[in-house]
């Protein structure tokens, strides 16, 4: 079998792998194994071949990564920030009991010694702990 023949056939593995992945990184490498292949079939020497496939590998690798952070969603903000909360009862240490979507909650101040009121907003989350404060976020 001819040189270019085993590039290709490594090559169409990789991408027949991919397709069972989706993450591009097997195909940004069975991609530089075609292009190996292409290079053997021109006639160039092993060597040659293997640093041409290497050079591609890490060239189509690293444009996968890039494509594959330009992809990824931002961090969703919860969905309860921003929400106005009932205070059923505040305690000494700053953290009160709230109630919110039809259950009571455990939830602190979001500032250590901010404002305290009936009607406080979330600003964020601490575990299942609802951080508050006096306005919205």
């Amino acid at each position: 079998m001819a040189g270019y023949m085993v590039w290709w056939l490594l090559a169409a593995v990789l991408v027949g792998a991919e397709l069972l992945t989706g993450t591009y990184y097997l195909l940004a490498v069975g991609l530089a194994l075609a292009i190996g292949g292409v290079a053997a079939w021109w006639g160039a020497s092993l060597p040659v071949q293997l640093v041409i496939a290497g050079v591609a590998g890490v060239g189509a690798t690293m444009l996968a990564h890039r494509l594959r952070l330009r992809r990824t969603p931002p961090p969703a903000v919860p969905l309860d920030v921003g929400q106005a909360v009932r205070v059923q009862t505040w305690r000494d240490d700053g953290t009160a009991r709230v109630d919110y979507r039809g259950t009571q909650w455990d939830a602190e101040l979001a500032v250590p010694g901010g404002a305290r009121a009936e009607t406080m907003y979330i600003v964020g989350t601490r575990g299942s702990t609802l951080l508050l404060a006096d306005r919205r976020a």
